[in-house]
């Protein structure tokens, strides 16, 4: 296998741009809102759309779009994706109603579902030596996780100094050095014969994906009701006909036989648990620390950027432990390391908890891209070459799923926690969220105030303890789980052999 040089390390920095901005446009707009909706003054239901459709559309597309660049090349798909990402960043930043905001972060997601895959399963094509691979994946990992925390100082800096559209226009430069320096850099890849493509199986995707993650997130919004829950199982019931389709075709979409792989199916499962975690945490933590220790936006952003070092750290920690201990060992050992961090945060206090906040947060950090780095690199190594760019988006859709899952599971235990100790005489608002109390303490009296808050503060702190025992729990299972299942032979060499079979 040929080492990769100077040329194959810049396309791996050109192939983190997309990833480190996907991720950033994931946390940023939560410090525009309040600007954007002075400006364009939408109603409640469009505020909730113009924050959901983005990661909504892009989890719906994803496996339709990784499947799409093995057929007509990952390159091609990644640098149309690229147009489309800029073009709707400057749409969104020039928004002038709440409908065309809406409309361009819809198109935020189209451009994004055909960034992610196509950029780690690119990897696979750029690097062949597994060594080499690991570490280009923890650099991409590292993308991805840094783009998170990045995106709340980011947004927090450019919102003192110019107005609510630069969040969205500062995609635009980062688009065209990708753009220009893609064709030069990259390769192109692609499955040599592809099959005929179905379009009933594209559609039966979309109608099973988009209604899945509707009723997730408004199982995160607004509690099991009838509608999440018909969501959900409408989208179950086709995502049942779309199996059955593609086991039933000779060219299916979506290659079935990968989970087929016990190194494959753990993996996408271990990913998602991880994150579900990580995500459900960073769901809580910026209210915890600007609603109970009452820090400013910027200065809680900052708070977070050791979360963003020790992520980068486990990362890079993976690619180089990976040579000498079994992958099952060290996927064990992260994710024990992120449920000793939730362990931490059980001690998190409503007066003061920085340091307890930032040491539970750096072990969750370390842990959890440390495991992600190997189980991805396993994910487009267990599947065939040519079938790498719908591997990946399997494991981008793994990622959403997780992520939407955790922010409802977590946040709707830790709401129902905080619900609990608020009395019913508070009224709805305060009952309902933190910051609800904190807008009705504003309008009493100091002494009711101030029994107000001290009381909602120690409900959402005591609704934070019960998540992360929640966090913690799910994270030793997912351990043990992933300690049998990725059991492998020796290949003598510290790379991972393929696991048998069941």
């Amino acid at each position: 296998m040929e080492k990769a040089g100077r040329r194959e390390w810049a396309a791996l920095a050109v192939l983190v741009l997309p990833v480190l901005l996907i991720s950033v446009d994931m946390t940023v707009l939560g410090f525009a809102l309040p600007y954007l909706s002075e400006d364009l003054a939408p109603t409640g239901a469009e505020q909730l759309w113009i924050v959901d459709i983005y990661s909504f559309v892009l989890a719906g597309l994803l496996v339709l779009m990784g499947t799409l660049g093995d057929r007509i090349g990952r390159r091609k798909l990644l640098l149309s994706g690229a147009v489309a990402f800029g073009a709707a960043s400057v749409l969104a930043a020039f928004a002038p109603t709440p409908a065309l905001l809406i409309a361009a972060r819809a198109l935020l997601g189209v451009g994004g579902a055909t960034l992610m895959p196509s950029t780690l399963s690119l990897l696979r094509s750029i690097f062949t030596d597994p060594a080499q691979r690991r570490l280009a994946i923890a650099v991409w990992g590292s993308g991805f996780s840094g783009g998170m925390a990045l995106g709340p100082v980011l947004g927090g800096w450019l919102l003192e100094h110019f107005w609510w559209g630069s969040v969205f226009l500062v995609n635009v430069p980062v688009m065209l050095v990708l753009l220009a320096a893609g064709p030069f850099l990259l390769p192109e890849a692609k499955d040599p014969k592809p099959g005929r493509f179905d379009a009933l199986s594209a559609v039966l995707s979309l109608a099973a994906m988009l209604p899945v993650v509707y009723g997730i997130k408004r199982f995160a919004e607004h509690g099991l009701d009838p509608i999440a829950a018909l969501a959900a199982v409408a989208g179950l019931g086709v995502g049942v006909v779309f199996v059955r389709r593609q086991r039933a075709l000779a060219d299916p979409m979506l290659d079935l036989s990968l989970f087929r792989h016990r190194a494959f199916s753990a993996s996408v499962l271990t990913n998602m648990l991880g994150v579900f975690s990580l995500v459900g945490l960073l769901f809580l933590v910026p209210q915890y620390l600007q609603l109970v220790l009452g820090l400013r936006p910027m200065t809680a952003a900052l708070w977070l950027l050791p979360t963003t070092v020790a992520g980068v750290a486990g990362s890079l920690t993976a690619a180089r432990l990976a040579r000498r201990v079994s992958v099952a060992r060290l996927v064990c050992g992260g994710l024990l390391v992120g449920a000793a961090g939730f362990a931490v945060l059980v001690a998190l206090g409503a007066e003061s908890g920085l340091a307890t906040l930032t040491i539970g947060m750096v072990l969750v950090g370390f842990g959890v891209p440390l495991t992600e780095t190997l189980t991805n690199d396993l994910i487009i190594t267990a599947a065939p070459r040519e079938r790498a760019g719908a591997a990946s988006a399997i494991s981008e859709t793994g990622y959403e799923l997780g992520g939407a899952l955790g922010t409802a599971v977590l946040g709707s235990i830790a709401t129902a926690v905080y619900r609990g100790g608020v009395p019913t005489d508070a009224g709805s608002a305060a009952r309902e969220t933190l910051g609800g109390a904190v807008a009705t303490a504003s309008e009493l009296p100091p002494e009711q105030a101030t029994s107000l808050l001290d009381t909602a503060r120690e409900s959402f702190v005591q609704g934070m303890h019960v998540s992360a025992v929640v966090g913690a729990l799910l994270l030793t299972y997912t351990a043990v789980q992933a300690l049998v299942l990725l059991r492998q032979r020796s290949t003598g060499t510290g790379a991972p052999a393929m696991p048998h079979a069941g």
